[in-house]
């Protein structure tokens, strides 16, 4: 049955983990990229009843810079499905744009230009924000930061005593949308694998046993549900918030 949820009271920014589309594929005696095929499917879902609820940001770990060790194969068919997958009839028609976060030198040319491009046509675009982090990892993003900063100093362009958290943010690659409200991860597993440590300070975690393929509406509502039913209190007391 459907969880009722209050929409009064939607995670204006919602991360997620996709995680269990090998697993699920081995489950029916698939090639671990049926599983990233399938789950193609759960994204569209779910960014268009993300985007019909009024969540304002969806970002989706897509492929971590750690991914990258995996069967030369294997990241083969993801970087071929990540180009098909890119349909700017999604975006348009639900009026999402479209961004993505990583180290995107390290993509081939022809899936960037397909995101780059996606990216352009949908700039306009005034509704949720989709997100995908690419390539992308907490401790590289940190890291760039880091350096961007010292760069900075060094050039007398910014002074030590003129960084704090707020100025360490504006270097980050998620500079242009607030920290995650809810954080999902699918699969089973409990951890964050080095996804928005930063920015998920505060964030309410939702860990699940559903394999990504077979994450949809229910279970998005499910998750939605349990994170209303949360006390949010930043390091306050529970009098102090109410």
């Amino acid at each position: 049955m459907m969880p009722e949820i209050d929409l009064d009271y939607i995670p204006n920014h919602v991360a997620i983990i996709m995680d269990g589309n090998g697993r699920w594929a081995k489950q029916h005696g698939k090639e671990r990229s049926y599983g990233h095929q399938v789950g193609v499917e759960s994204v569209r879902v779910i960014a268009e009843e993300a985007a019909r609820l009024g969540v304002k940001f969806l970002t989706l770990y897509t492929f971590s810079t750690e991914n990258w060790n995996r069967p030369e194969e294997e990241v083969s068919a993801l970087m071929g499905l990540l180009m098909d997958s890119i349909e700017d009839e999604i975006f348009l028609k639900n009026n999402i744009s479209f961004r993505i976060i990583g180290d995107t030198t390290k993509l081939p040319a022809k899936v960037l230009e397909r995101l780059n491009s996606c990216i352009e046509s949908t700039a306009g675009n005034t509704g949720m924000c989709l997100v995908l982090a690419l390539s992308y990892s907490s401790r590289w993003e940190i890291t760039e930061a880091a350096t961007q900063i010292a760069k900075m100093v060094e050039q007398g362009k910014l002074s030590v005593d003129g960084i704090n958290e707020q100025t360490f943010a504006t270097y980050l690659s998620t500079n242009f949308m607030p920290d995650p409200d809810l954080l999902i991860r699918t699969g089973g597993e409990v951890r964050l694998s080095n996804y928005l440590l930063w920015q998920c300070a505060y964030s309410e975690l939702y860990f699940c046993d559903i394999f990504w393929p077979d994450f949809r509406k229910e279970a998005f509502y499910e998750a939605i549900h349990n994170y209303q039913k949360r006390e949010r209190r930043f390091g306050k007391i529970s009098e102090q918030v109410n």
